[in-house]
């Protein structure tokens, strides 16, 4: 077994970077939304997970988090099934905390259109440090 102090220079030559994939890689394209047949009644319709996994764009290690996404839809709802994957589209790709939320919006926004959407990002601590990024929506007039 190694003393704490042989290990210095090991440790000091740890400072490695993993590979990460470009946000070009990230797929709204799956996304899949359905008719809201009740667009007279709006609802709040909460959705979230704490499974999403995306990578720091400088190092690649992974950053944890859960997503909640809060939203009032018009005339199209967000399906599930498609959200999950296109959330797991993020795992291998480097991008930064305060770029996740805001992607994810302007994706969703696009996809259904909602009266009022909120996305946020809550970052499990890392290096000491906890962060959370929320971004919304609403829709004109």
């Amino acid at each position: 077994m190694s003393a704490i102090s042989s290990l210095q220079e090991k440790y000091e030559s740890l400072d490695r970077r993993l590979d990460a994939k470009g946000e070009e890689e990230i797929d709204p394209d799956c996304l899949l939304a359905f008719e809201y047949e009740y667009p007279a009644q709006p609802s709040m319709v909460s959705i979230d997970t704490d499974e999403f996994t995306a990578l720091c764009p400088w190092t690649g290690l992974p950053d944890y988090g859960t997503v909640t996404i809060n939203y009032t839809p018009k005339a199209l709802c967000i399906e599930l099934k498609s959200l999950k994957y296109y959330l797991l589209s993020y795992r291998d790709v480097g991008i930064v905390q305060e770029h996740v939320a805001n992607r994810i919006l302007n994706d969703l926004v696009a996809l259904c259109l909602p009266q009022y959407m909120n996305i946020l990002v809550d970052y499990k601590v890392r290096g000491g440090l906890h962060t959370t990024v929320s971004v919304e929506y609403e829709a004109a007039g």
